[in-house]
């Protein structure tokens, strides 16, 4: 049997405030980790507010497909109060993803089920697999 989660970061890679992006799909896991380039190969981000953690997809609902972050891990406004898109101007409630400004507002970001932390990592979810 495999695992029944991918581990994404440890929980101190991202502090309150802060976000991060990933592509969790297992050949593209570290790859992810060391191109700190560019945040368009993530499909999805993950943001600590108020304690809690919270991953939306990579996805700006404005233009779906389109990427949020101009840099790599790049997903909230200068304050750090909201996820910004930042290539339409769109601010979203960083725990609802509710959009509050731009030209989706009153649209949502769509969220990555899955996300939890244990044993000091963040940690998504996926189907345990039974090898045959």
């Amino acid at each position: 049997m495999t695992a029944d989660f991918v581990r994404l970061a440890a929980s101190s890679d991202i502090a309150e405030g802060q976000s991060r992006g990933f592509d969790p799909r297992p050949a593209r896991l570290d790859r992810s980790a060391n191109n700190r380039s560019g945040g368009d190969s993530d499909v999805m981000f993950v943001v600590r507010h108020q304690g809690q953690l919270y991953g939306w997809l990579n996805s700006c609902p404005h233009i779906p497909g389109s990427p949020m972050a101009w840099r790599k891990d790049a997903y909230l406004n200068a304050s750090g109060s909201h996820v910004c898109c930042h290539a339409h101007g769109a601010l979203f409630e960083p725990d609802t993803g509710l959009c509050v400004q731009g030209p989706c507002q009153g649209g949502h970001l769509t969220a990555v089920p899955g996300l939890y932390e244990e044993a000091g990592e963040i940690r998504l979810r996926i189907r345990a697999a039974v090898a045959g």
